[in-house]
């Protein structure tokens, strides 16, 4: 049997599960050396921010709006899919 599974906002989920105190609030990841938005809560996406968008354009945008932005941690990532799978796999 196979199955595809999503996880919303992966990254952007990542980042808020060690974090109970951004429920609710925007959070949005950034690439590599902050360059670009790469990720999205739903609560940024409702503000209308969008993966892609270069973050020195939106820097003002995100303080004045309370969002919350993390630099991309790629370990992180990797252990929590890893404990997806795990948990998938049971």
């Amino acid at each position: 049997m196979f199955a595809l599974c999503d996880v919303n906002s992966f990254y952007a989920s990542c980042e808020t599960v060690f974090r109970p105190d951004l429920c609710g609030r925007p959070v949005v990841v950034l690439s590599n050396n902050d360059g670009c938005v790469i990720a999205c809560s739903a609560e940024a996406k409702q503000l209308g921010i969008a993966p892609g968008e270069p973050f020195f354009k939106q820097k003002e945008r995100f303080r004045r709006s309370g969002v919350v932005c993390f630099s991309s941690n790629y370990e992180l990532y990797a252990d929590m899919s890893n404990r997806v799978m795990t948990t998938l796999e049971e």
